[in-house]
C-alpha cells in the first residue's frame, strides 16, 4: 500500500498520520465516557489532550534520538553528528515508550494545574491510550515496518525488498514471497484485549479498585506484551543482550505491582477512596465552564 494518502499542492498527507489522529480522537472520546462515569467534567479531556500530545511528542522524539537501533535505523550516533536534524520530526522518528512517558507526564501536569484528582485522570487516560495504540499501530503496516523474523505462519506478511532490514534484503536467501511476523498486529491485538479487559474490570471490580488502579493495570498489561514482542524485534535498541524497551517494561511492571500491593494493603486501611467514591458529581456550572 502507498503510504501517501493524498497530496494537496505541496502538502503530503500520510496514512500513518491519519491513523495516529484517528487513534487519538477515538481514545479521547472513550476518555470522555470514562470521565462521566467518574463524575468528572469530560471537557477536561480535550484540554488535557493538547498538553499530553505536546509532551508525548517531545518524549517520543527524545527516546528515538537517544536510541541506537540494531536494524540500522537512524539513532543517536547519527543525531550526535547531525544535531540540526533533531527537531525535524516530520522526517520520521518517534518512540512509543517515550510517547507514553511524556503523555503520562502531561496528564499529571494538567491535572495538577486544573486541580483535578491526578490518579482518577490517569485512569481515564489509560483507557484512551490503549485504544489509540490499537488503531495507531496499523500505520506500521502501511509503512511496512515493525515486523519480525521470517515465518511460515499463515498470518505472516510480505515486506517489499526496499523496506527490509539486513540480512533479509537478500532476494536469493529471502525471495519476495517470504513472510515475516507482523509485530504491529501482535501489539495491536494485545492492546485491544487489554482495552476490553480493563473496561470489564473497571465495571466488574469498581467497588474494589482504588483510584489509579486502572492506570497501574495498564502499566502491567502493556509492558508485559511489549516485553515479549521485543524478543522478535529486528530493530530493537539493545543494552547488551537485553532490549532497552524490555528494561523500561520490567521497571513499569515492578512499579505497577508494588504500587497496587502497597495501596491495597496499607492505603485502603487508611480510607483511600474507590471508584464508587471519587469527586462530587459534575454540576451544570462546571459542565459549561
Amino acid at each position: 500500500m502507498n503510504p501517501i494518502a493524498f497530496q494537496v499542492g505541496g502538502l503530503t498527507v500520510y496514512w500513518y498520520g491519519i491513523l495516529i489522529v484517528a487513534g487519538v480522537l477515538a481514545g479521547a472520546y472513550v476518555a470522555t465516557i470514562q470521565a462521566r462515569r467518574r463524575q468528572q467534567n469530560p471537557e477536561h479531556v480535550w484540554d488535557a489532550l493538547l498538553v499530553c500530545l505536546v509532551l508525548g511528542i517531545i518524549g517520543a522524539r527524545i527516546y528515538h534520538v537517544f536510541s541506537t537501533s540494531q536494524g540500522g535505523a537512524v539513532g543517536w550516533p547519527y543525531y550526535r553528528e547531525h544535531p540540526q536534524v533533531i527537531l525535524k520530526i516530520w522526517e520520521g522518528g518517534l518512540g512509543l515508550v517515550g510517547a507514553i512517558m511524556g503523555g503520562a507526564l502531561g496528564m499529571v501536569v494538567y491535572a495538577r494545574f486544573a486541580r483535578l484528582p491526578v490518579l482518577t485522570w490517569l485512569d481515564i487516560g489509560a483507557y484512551g491510550l490503549l485504544l489509540a495504540q490499537v488503531i495507531g499501530r496499523w500505520g506500521n503496516y502501511i509503512n511496512q515496518e515493525l515486523y519480525g523474523p521470517p515465518t511460515d505462519l499463515p498470518w505472516g506478511i510480505r515486506i517489499d525488498i526496499a523496506y527490509r532490514m539486513a540480512p533479509f534484503n537478500d532476494m536469493v536467501a529471502f525471495p519476495p514471497d517470504t513472510r515475516f511476523h507482523p509485530l504491529f498486529l501482535y501489539e495491536s491485538l494485545w492492546c485491544l484485549i487489554g482495552f476490553a479487559l480493563l473496561w470489564w474490570l473497571g465495571v466488574r471490580l469498581r467497588d474494589w479498585l482504588l483510584e489509579g488502579d486502572i492506570f497501574f493495570l495498564y502499566l502491567l498489561w502493556y509492558p508485559l506484551g511489549r516485553f515479549a514482542i521485543e524478543f522478535l524485534r529486528l530493530d530493537a535498541w539493545m543494552a547488551g543482550p537485553v532490549a532497552v524497551a524490555q528494561i523500561f517494561s520490567a521497571c513499569a511492571m515492578v512499579l505497577a505491582v508494588a504500587a497496587m500491593v502497597y495501596r491495597h494493603r496499607v492505603e485502603r486501611d487508611q480510607g483511600v477512596e474507590s471508584h464508587e467514591s471519587t469527586s462530587p458529581p459534575v454540576t451544570e456550572t462546571q459542565e459549561t465552564a
